[in-house]
């Protein structure tokens, strides 16, 4: 069983890693940014790095049965788990500090918007799913240099098209976001979305809890199920080798004692004159 779920890991944490280094090549010919900020491929290289090796160092232990590298995949696997575990604690203990930090982060990706790609990927594929513009909100869109309001152009006091409110029959207007930054908030709130990504995504976890529960509940369980698991199979491996070893000492007596009784015969039968 544990083999099994072992194969399944390094097989996936194979095809991950080789995902992610697919796309890294690819991201490559196209990067004009020299940043790995949310870059799908480098998360993906990382996450295929650790599930390979951690999942390899499992499937050698299991099948050779090694205690040395069966522990070191369980202390492994516990330690990421409870990193896992201690991150998402602490990530709401200091959830307004994990706010800041977010929105900090969204501005200095919108500040290379139109140079990286990735990040324009994510921020626009955000903006029209959860219907909301920049980071802490759409005021946000002047740290870039083509939509600030002193920047020349027709970008400029402007945010990009997919912060626009329009519905699904409408053609798409790239320039619907014009000269709205510098406006007030309810005055283009039918124009634009005016509350911001981090806001709008934080809520939609609150309000899909259900959907969040099941998600972290697919990626620890398989964690804890794989730490308990190899404990038990560790456990199984002990008592194995406490048994053999119970067996070998059993058998060094039995032979040394056969040795002495033949020894003893011996020495008896060195005087036939007295039978």
């Amino acid at each position: 069983m544990l083999r099994v779920d072992i194969s399944d890991s390094w097989l996936i944490g194979a095809f991950v890693l080789a995902v992610g280094i697919y796309a890294e090549v690819e991201r490559q010919k196209y990067k004009t940014l020299e940043s790995a900020f949310l870059a799908p491929a480098i998360i993906l290289i990382l996450l295929g790095i650790v599930m390979f090796f951690v999942s390899f160092m499992g499937v050698l232990a299991s099948l050779r049965d090694n205690l040395c590298l069966l522990q070191a995949f369980m202390y492994i696997l516990g330690i990421c788990l409870l990193i896992e575990l201690i991150g998402g604690v602490v990530a709401l203990i200091f959830r307004n500090h994990t706010i800041d930090f977010l929105n900090e982060n969204i501005r200095r990706g919108i500040q290379n918007y139109y140079d990286d790609l990735d990040f324009k990927n994510i921020m626009d594929f955000v903006q029209k799913e959860f219907k909301c513009c920049g980071g802490e909100d759409y005021k946000d869109w002047t740290k870039n240099q083509y939509h600030d309001c002193s920047a020349p152009g027709p970008l400029a006091c402007g945010v990009p098209y997919t912060c626009c409110v329009r519905n699904k029959t409408d053609i798409i207007n790239t320039m619907c976001g014009y000269k709205t930054i510098d406006k007030e908030r309810l005055s283009v709130q039918h124009v634009i979305y005016i509350r911001g990504c981090t806001n709008a995504v934080l809520i939609w976890f609150v309000d899909n809890y259900s959907i969040m529960a099941g998600v972290l509940l697919g990626i620890l369980l398989p964690q804890f199920l794989g730490v308990l698991l190899s404990l038990l199979y560790i456990t199984r491996v002990e008592d194995i080798i406490a048994e053999h070893k119970l067996s070998a000492d059993a058998s060094v007596a039995f032979q040394e004692k056969s040795e002495v009784e033949r020894a003893g015969t011996g020495c008896c039968m060195c005087y036939p004159g007295e039978q």
